[in-house]
């Protein structure tokens, strides 16, 4: 990064950064880019890509229909019941 893309960085951000500020952040910047250059520097025609840093493996349940509740047991909690259906005190007049 150089002053002129950390000025139009700065406009594009309606930021106002003072002296001090824009050389700590292209200080910042050259250390990256110098960082990057040395992952840029390390062969890795050899190495496989991968798409995980860790192998992955979906772990899924067998997909089975079941019925988890009997319709008389959910119904023996209710106040009142009838063809089925709880009945509730009416809400809306």
């Amino acid at each position: 990064m150089n002053k002129e893309i950390l000025v139009r960085l700065e406009k594009l951000n309606q930021l106002r950064l003072t002296e001090e500020q824009e050389a700590e952040t292209l200080a910042f910047f050259a250390e990256r880019e110098a960082d990057m250059a040395i992952v840029d520097a390390v062969d890795t025609q050899e190495v496989e890509r991968m798409v995980h840093v860790m192998p992955l493996e979906n772990v899924l349940r067998e997909d089975r229909a079941i019925e988890p509740f009997e319709r008389e047991a959910l119904q023996a909690g209710a106040p009142a019941a009838e063809d089925g259906y709880w009945q509730v005190p009416r809400t809306v007049d």
